[in-house]
């Protein structure tokens, strides 16, 4: 090959966007494109460089990378997580934005997807390497350094950065970046920020730089010794119980945690991002656990004296705030394939991927079991919650309904082959308790950020992930006032979702726990300010939300009982692009709870009577609190 053909010569954004075309993901032999797709909103700063490479990538190979338009710059980066949650963290989306405020919109979604450990590429516009004149248009000026722009705000919400002030670093920065999306230990967001110079200056690449490339997902499994620490822990238990996280999920090892589960005899409680880990009609199953747990699962938990966590990092609501596991004795087995979340709580940590853990314990484990008195005490306690979820579905409140009797009509529509979509609000945690789980892909709640605005985006990249499920957002009007632009996504692209809009006229969720810190609803409703008290007290705002979906060309459907509810989403079924059910709810309605405590600080003083009962609440509380310092394997 002469030197000649050896290179190609292409701008900085023009051989980016080949080289992503070019990248697939590959674990058990199954290998698909890692990369979907590009989302993108243009302005200065992107649109003359990675704008003119993604149309002209598309005239030359239409499909090879995909352009999407957005609405909404955090909203895109909610869609591209969403998307690799669905596909098991091994495909994703890039993201591209103009400078200034396009690339700073992003940084909540790299939070939340970060947090969540999702992977997603994100490539902001940035300033000018040359210094040719700045301050530039949405320039920062920096004082203590001119090679700082806003972007580095990407930095502590990125698991990988990196600057390309020269053209020559582009091959490096491009495979440190597709290391760290496709390592299930370490993923993220990782931001690859691109001087909107930089973006159009042209370059000989070696062809090698465009050559399709596979990365392959691993499956670390356990250390011999690390095993049998673990399998001596649990040989040991008489009340052990398991905790599911998302990484059983996401390694797709739910056959084996049942088939573990089953073989021990130990009960399964769940995570939000563990929910549908086992089916919830499971005689182990337990459903939730923590906070927004189920009483079956914490009831368990409290007397448990192993607690076997396979891929959480036992987040505060999972340990409901470190006072769900509550036996002086009780000690921790962590399965998870980041070392990190292994050691967590002083337990016995197991550093390897869910499934081939579960394969190596079940070896470890044959023979061994918890008594049929055990089992039957999970059953017994699984079988009273599911009537009382049955009972909260069907209570039939009015005038309005209450939130579970919706969050159970829409459990009915999705079926088998449906999907809920939520993340902030009151409903993920009355999803996490009450929603009956059938399938390992039928849940899919936002809980490691519950970033408000998230529910509408995710629920797009949940279906362009998942075309064949229908897919039920579930939101409360304060969310979708943050963010519902993508819906006008959803009528451009043709994408089918159903939005179950529920509307309260407030912050539901942040108004019920203002009630128990002694706030009394302060600043939680949507209403006039009243002339007489200059509060925010009047009469409910006149907001028609419905209205607004129409205007966005989405189908709008209006219910004012669970009836009408039944028939709207059964019609909504049979609408071939996105529709919005709108119904109203009453906010004071409880749904049961979970007998579990989350750890809100209360004013220690207070003129206000029902803080100080607060407070007094809380210190209460506070005493049960552990540490969970177990004494060394």
């Amino acid at each position: 090959m002469t030197a000649a053909n050896s290179t190609v010569r292409l701008t900085v954004a023009q051989a980016l966007v080949r080289f992503l075309a070019a990248q697939r993901s590959e674990r058990d032999g199954d290998e698909q494109r890692l990369f979907a797709g590009c989302f993108g909103i243009f302005g200065h700063g992107n649109l003359a460089g990675i704008g003119q490479a993604l149309l002209q990538a598309d005239l030359r190979e239409p499909g090879a990378l995909r352009y999407h338009q957005a609405r909404n710059e955090q909203a895109m980066v909610h869609t591209a997580a969403a998307f690799a949650r669905a596909r098991n963290r091994l495909a994703t989306f890039a993201c591209t934005s103009s400078v200034g405020p396009g690339a700073t919109n992003m940084v909540t979604g790299a939070a939340l997807a970060t947090i969540n450990r999702l992977p997603v590429l994100l490539l902001p516009g940035d300033v000018f390497a040359t210094r040719a004149a700045p301050p530039v248009l949405q320039e920062l000026e920096y004082p203590g350094g001119y090679d700082t722009s806003v972007n580095d705000a990407f930095r502590p919400v990125s698991v990988f950065f990196d600057r390309i002030w020269r053209p020559e670093q582009l091959p490096s920065a491009l495979l440190g970046a597709m290391r760290v999306l496709t390592d299930p230990a370490a993923t993220g967001a990782v931001t690859l920020a691109l001087p909107q110079d930089v973006q159009t200056e042209a370059r000989d690449w070696p062809r090698e730089l465009f050559a399709a490339r596979v990365w392959h997902v691993p499956r670390p499994v356990p250390e011999p010794a690390a095993l049998a620490r673990a399998a001596a822990v649990i040989r040991a238990a008489q009340r052990p119980l398991i905790v599911a996280g998302g990484g059983v999920i996401y390694s797709g090892a739910t056959g084996e945690l049942r088939a573990f589960a089953e073989a021990a005899g130990i009960p399964v409680a769940e995570t939000q991002a563990g929910k549908g880990a086992l089916r919830y009609d499971h005689p182990l199953a337990l459903g939730a656990i923590g906070s927004t747990g189920t009483t079956a699962a914490n009831r368990m938990a409290a007397r448990a004296d192993v607690v076997i966590g396979i891929g959480t990092r036992y987040s505060d609501f999972t340990t409901a705030s470190r006072t769900a596991f509550a036996s002086p004795q009780v000690r921790f087995v962590n399965v998870n394939i980041a070392a990190a979340d292994a050691a967590k709580l002083a337990g016995t940590a197991l550093t390897a991927d869910a499934r081939e853990a579960l394969r190596a314990l079940a070896g470890a484990l044959a023979g061994w079991s918890t008594g049929a008195a055990y089992r039957e005490q999970a059953r017994r306690l699984a079988a009273e919650w599911d009537e009382a979820v049955g009972r909260a579905y069907a209570l039939g409140h009015r005038p309005r309904p209450s939130q579970p009797e919706v969050i159970g009509a829409v459990n009915d529509a999705a079926g088998t082959d449906g999907v809920v979509v939520c993340a902030a609000g009151s409903m993920p945690g009355e999803l996490h308790r009450l929603w009956r789980t059938r399938d390992p892909k039928g849940y899919h709640v936002e809980y490691g950020y519950s970033c408000m605005g998230y529910e509408i985006a995710g629920g797009l990249g949940v279906k362009m992930a998942d075309p064949g499920r229908e897919v039920f957002v579930m939101v409360g009007d304060g969310s979708y006032l943050m963010m519902a632009q993508e819906l006008v996504t959803a009528v451009q692209e043709g994408i089918k979702i159903i939005v179950v809009l529920v509307q309260n006229h407030g912050f539901a969720s942040i108004g019920g726990l203002s009630e128990t810190v002694g706030a009394a609803r302060f600043g939680t409703q949507y209403r006039y300010r009243d002339a007489a008290t200059g509060r925010l007290d009047g009469d409910v705002l006149p907001v028609d939300l419905a209205a607004n979906a129409e205007s966005l060309g989405v189908r709008a459907l209006r219910a004012q009982t669970i009836a009408q509810l039944r028939a709207a989403l059964s019609q909504a079924r049979g609408e071939a692009g996105p529709v919005l059910v709108h119904i109203e709810t009453d906010p004071l309605v409880p749904a049961p709870g979970s007998e579990a405590w989350w750890d809100v600080p209360v004013a220690e003083v207070s003129e206000l009577e029902p803080t100080r009962r607060a407070r007094k609440a809380y210190e209460s509380a506070k005493a049960d609190q552990r540490p969970f310092l177990a004494p060394p394997p």
